[in-house]
């Protein structure tokens, strides 16, 4: 679930990186969001 959550977050980075620079913030910080929820699922993984 966190997987499909942080490529749901990526993709829309992507889309904002190519449609609008208004809002770049703000997809910038659900990038880093999505990061961070994959590397917490690296880390659990390797338990």
């Amino acid at each position: 679930m966190l997987t499909t959550i942080a490529v749901i977050l990526i993709v829309l980075w992507l889309v904002g990186l190519i449609t609008a620079y208004t809002i770049g913030g703000f997809i910038h910080i659900l990038l880093v969001i999505a990061i961070i929820m994959i590397l917490i699922r690296l880390i659990k993984g390797k338990r």
